[in-house]
């Protein structure tokens, strides 16, 4: 573990917090922490409110700028390295290992792909995300142009992305095409996370099965929406949680039962390609990232570098 240059927590408060203090909105609003833990905060002067030391019984209101300068910290290791597979003026194409997180949180900060990217590219802002425990292709915009003409590409569905998952169970058809919505669902220890709900986002994958295996199947899975944790979500709502995935159940939502959290490891999935129109040529780009040896089919060797 190594101590990283502390963070500050910013937000903009809205409707939620008028009329609430301080210290209940923090209660509130960040779980992770106890009351006892969050006085000490403010005692030491760490909570801002509108660039002024909060004292914890400030009645809000929204438009208020809340702050929590978090000191140094010693963070949980994390694998720092990562693959540069495509590099120009305007984007960066980098595969980023299973274990390490993509943004800041959850105690993360320089252990992060963001973190080691911009140690050489400071420039660099990704386009979408992976989950922690997900590998695989990740595109990063280096210009203002670059990022606003992809991200316009990534709301048109004008992007296509490519998965391998390993999900528990043997699949009984060939072809799903999975449309189940994508909201926010219940979760014992979060309060809240994303998961399969009836009142959720239109969302949309496409599973062919690679290869049945004794107890699980080896999956390709193209996304036609971005949802966070759309595939794990996706394929435990059709009755195959990933292996290993502690957080889905078979339905697409969180076990019952002590369920695990969204970064939590143990699964496998790939980002396997990404295909988009390249922001400054105009000339369709495919990138792809090699298979990792588990999700790889009988007889399929490695993609070369």
């Amino acid at each position: 573990m190594r101590l990283n240059e502390g963070y500050a927590y910013r937000e903009q408060l809205g409707a939620r917090a008028r009329g609430r203090s301080t210290l209940s909105y923090l209660i509130d609003a960040y779980r992770h922490s106890p009351e006892a833990v969050w006085r000490e905060r403010l005692a030491r002067g760490e909570v801002l409110l509108d660039d002024s030391p909060a004292m914890g019984e400030e009645l809000l209101r929204p438009g208020q700028w809340l702050v929590w300068n978090r000191p140094p910290w010693e963070e949980q290791d994390a694998p720092r390295d990562y693959s540069l597979v495509y590099e120009d003026e305007a984007i960066l194409g980098v595969i980023k290992p299973s274990g390490l997180p993509m943004m800041p949180g959850g105690g993360f900060l320089a252990n992060t792909l963001l973190g080691v990217v911009r140690e050489r590219f400071p420039e660099a802002s990704p386009l979408h995300r992976l989950g922690r425990g997900t590998s695989g292709l990740v595109l990063f915009a280096r210009t203002h142009d670059a990022a606003a003409k992809l991200s316009r590409a990534w709301r048109e569905h004008e992007v296509d992305k490519r998965y391998r998952a390993l999900s528990s169970g043997v699949a009984t058809e060939d072809y799903y095409d999975i449309t189940a919505p994508i909201g926010m669902v219940a979760h014992p220890r979060l309060g809240m996370t994303h998961g399969v709900t009836p009142d959720g986002k239109a969302s949309r994958s496409l599973a062919r099965v690679l290869e049945r295996r004794t107890a699980s199947t080896l999956f390709e899975v193209d996304i036609l929406t971005g949802r966070p944790q759309q595939i794990r979500i996706h394929l435990a709502a059709i009755g195959h949680p990933l292996e290993g995935d502690s957080l889905y159940a078979v339905g697409g939502v969180p076990y019952a039962s002590q369920p695990g959290l969204p970064g939590d490891l143990g699964y496998l999935l790939h980002a396997e390609r990404l295909s988009f129109i390249h922001p400054l040529s105009g000339e369709r780009l495919e990138l792809r990232a090699p298979v990792p040896r588990e999700l790889q089919e009988k007889g399929e060797g490695s993609l070369p570098d």
